[in-house]
């Protein structure tokens, strides 16, 4: 609804950012902007102004920041955020006559058209500001003096920033409705996660501890990672637990798969006995912030056969008419180490407040990032609720879904309070396809709502495109996945290592380490470990790398070469980044410098540094060679230096 007085003339459509008829928040993070636009139209041609009233909930007066016309009839106003929590916005325009005025005034005396009665009705305009508490007696004195001086006044610089600086508000449209923006912690934007299986984590042949994951912290610190996700760490199902390869029996010794969760040894708040102890996954945690890392908890919300929830409330699963439980499918996949709750259970409410205790125990031993599982095979009205119960006793929690899933749900997790979300960049490869699909991601309705966290491979994903494939690709994917979105992870050790060997005719990997032990051998490092270390350096310390939100696509004639520029709202920080999409040739053509964005003149002189390489380059024109041997090196990290060539 719009508050319309009957004199007013102007009409307020189309408000953004608007979710869902105002269901759900939009979001963002604390420095980043949030840009209101509108449709503003009025009759006639009497001119418009607009602005954007915000504040935080906490603050009774408003704040105002002008909207911008950018042409037919679209506005847009944009003001910060400095601080965690919830920010209402509104929007008021109105018919300037005074600005009308003066529009009409400079037109008649360029055409040398008396304006002697114009003079007369400009000052009229500036006693009613004056009166409104403007200091306008200056103004007001020399339009009342000589002919030519007042002519020439109203036509100078000065006179225009009287005009812009004092509007004359009248009959203002005001829309009624407050909308809300939620504003979480920079945290949530920028974050780079390595995954690896904690029993894998021993640097000799035996089954891996929490405390050999502490010995593993310096390596992953030096890489430049910030987050440490391990699968589940809970004990696993003894019945019907899977072998190798996910067969259906497993062979003595064999150890399950971490997402069986629950066994005789306990459940969703145990730990799994081989891994250690309760406090020594507390001192892992403390270690690993030692170290600048935070362990993320995998949030699998689903039970083993023999999980102690079964034994205790059967009513939570689906029974079957022969008197046994469903177990989880996704056919012709089946889960028999997994049950799935009923969630339309009749004992749903004892169902929700329980899997919210799991939740706050794991906050209550250090944890504070949640990768969860499957979160579109629950219900998105249990994860709005129980992560807004979560967010009312504890701060700065983060929820990565894991939803691998239809594009309509995925979207609506992240509405009902994921931080952040999968996406489908790991299936993106060609370069229509990864532009069309950012541009989706950062131009869409759900740059309002949907923070993308990019992995090129997971425990349950090696995509086709890797598969019996060389380092170059890995590196390739590793640079796209880490550039183009501000947050992104990887199943380390298997992508780090170049695993490349599929079940045939899958998208999964052979001898998967979901299903056994694997022995890496942890002091071993690639080439791809080098260049994770140089590009998490690079993103840490390069603001334009902290937002996936400021892309730009770059015009190159090369159809394998894909190029984007991100850079700060002041250009302080430039990156601009080039990509060879073929791993296996050297691909060479002409990339345009976004002159307009980079508010290049006619005169160029940019200075570009490879921050991989360290080759530098002196560019003088607004189109620039690039030749990409994806043997030297698959990709360009560029950082840009605008200077003036006559200083």
């Amino acid at each position: 609804m719009i508050k319309i007085p009957g004199t007013s003339r102007v009409i307020i459509e189309n408000v953004q950012p608007f979710i869902d008829n105002g269901l759900y928040p939009a979001k963002r993070t604390v420095g980043e902007q949030v840009d209101v636009t509108a449709d503003i139209l009025g009759d006639g041609h009497d001119h418009i102004r607009a602005r954007v009233l915000f504040k935080k909930s906490s603050e009774s007066n408003w704040h105002e920041t002008e909207m911008t016309h950018l042409g037919n009839d679209f506005w847009k106003g944009t003001f910060d955020t400095t601080e965690k929590g919830i920010y209402h916005f509104k929007v008021t325009a109105w018919i300037d006559h005074f600005d009308t005025w003066y529009d009409g005034f400079k037109k008649k005396a360029a055409a040398n058209v008396d304006v002697q009665l114009e003079l007369r009705e400009g000052v009229v305009f500036l006693k009613t500001l004056e009166t409104r508490k403007h200091k306008l007696t200056h103004a007001i004195a020399r339009l009342e003096g000589s002919y030519d001086e007042a002519v020439a006044y109203v036509r100078s610089d000065e006179f225009a920033h009287v005009v812009h600086d004092h509007p004359l508000i009248d009959h203002a449209t005001t829309t009624e409705r407050v909308y809300e923006v939620v504003v979480e912690s920079k945290r949530v934007n920028f974050t780079a996660w390595y995954e690896l299986f904690p029993r894998s984590a021993s640097l000799d042949n035996r089954h891996g501890t929490f405390r050999d994951v502490i010995k593993l912290l310096p390596r992953i610190e030096a890489m430049g990672f910030d987050v440490l996700y391990l699968p589940p760490i809970h004990p696993i199902g003894k019945v019907n637990r899977k072998g190798k390869n996910n067969t259906v029996k497993a062979e003595p010794g064999e150890p399950g798969s971490p997402w069986a969760i629950g066994s005789d040894e306990g459940g969703h708040k145990s730990v799994l006995p081989a891994l250690g102890t309760l406090d020594d996954y507390k001192m892992l945690i403390t270690e690993a912030k030692s170290h600048g890392l935070d362990i993320a908890l995998d949030l699998a919300f689903q039970c083993a056969p023999d999980h102690p929830y079964v034994k205790e409330h059967p009513d939570w699963f689906k029974q079957r008419p022969d008197g046994s439980i469903q177990y989880a499918e996704n056919p012709p996949k089946k889960y028999q180490d997994i049950y799935p709750f009923n969630f339309e259970c009749n004992d749903w409410q004892a169902l929700w407040m329980e899997l919210k205790s799991v939740i706050t125990f794991w906050i209550d031993q250090g944890v504070t990032i949640f990768r969860v599982d499957n979160p579109h095979t629950k219900p998105t009205p249990f994860w709005q609720w129980v992560i807004g119960e979560v967010n009312k006793s504890y701060a700065d929690i983060i929820f990565l879904a894991e939803a691998f899933t239809r594009p309509r749900i995925m979207a609506s997790l992240a509405k009902a309070g994921f931080n952040q979300s999968y996406t489908y960049f790991t299936w993106r490869v060609h370069k229509q396809e990864i532009v069309e699909y950012m541009n989706e991601l950062v131009y869409g309705q759900s740059r309002n709502y949907y923070r993308p966290n990019f992995w090129p491979n997971t425990p349950d994903i090696l995509p086709y495109h890797l598969q019996h494939q060389g380092e170059n690709i890995f590196i390739m994917r590793y640079a796209l996945a880490a550039t183009l979105s501000s947050n992104y992870g990887m199943y380390g050790p298997a992508y780090e290592l170049y695993d490349n060997q599929p079940l045939p005719g899958r998208e999964e990997y052979m001898n998967s380490e979901k299903f056994e032990v694997k022995h890496y051998d942890w002091k071993r490092t690639t080439r791809l470990t080098d260049i994770i270390t140089l590009v998490n350096r690079a993103r840490k310390e390069n603001d334009a790398l902290h937002s996936t939100w400021n892309l730009q696509f770059c015009q190159i004639d090369n159809g394998f070469l894909l190029s984007y520029l991100k850079a700060t709202p002041d250009l302080s920080n430039i990156i601009l980044v080039v990509v060879n999409l073929d791993p296996n040739g050297t691909q060479s053509g002409y990339v345009q410098l976004p002159k307009d964005r980079l508010k290049l003149g006619d005169h160029i002189h940019v200075r570009v540094r490879d921050l991989i390489t360290e080759e530098v380059y002196t560019w003088t024109q607004e189109w620039n060679f690039i030749s990409l041997d994806p043997y030297k090196m698959p990709f360009h990290l560029f950082k840009v230096e605008i200077g003036d060539p006559f200083q």
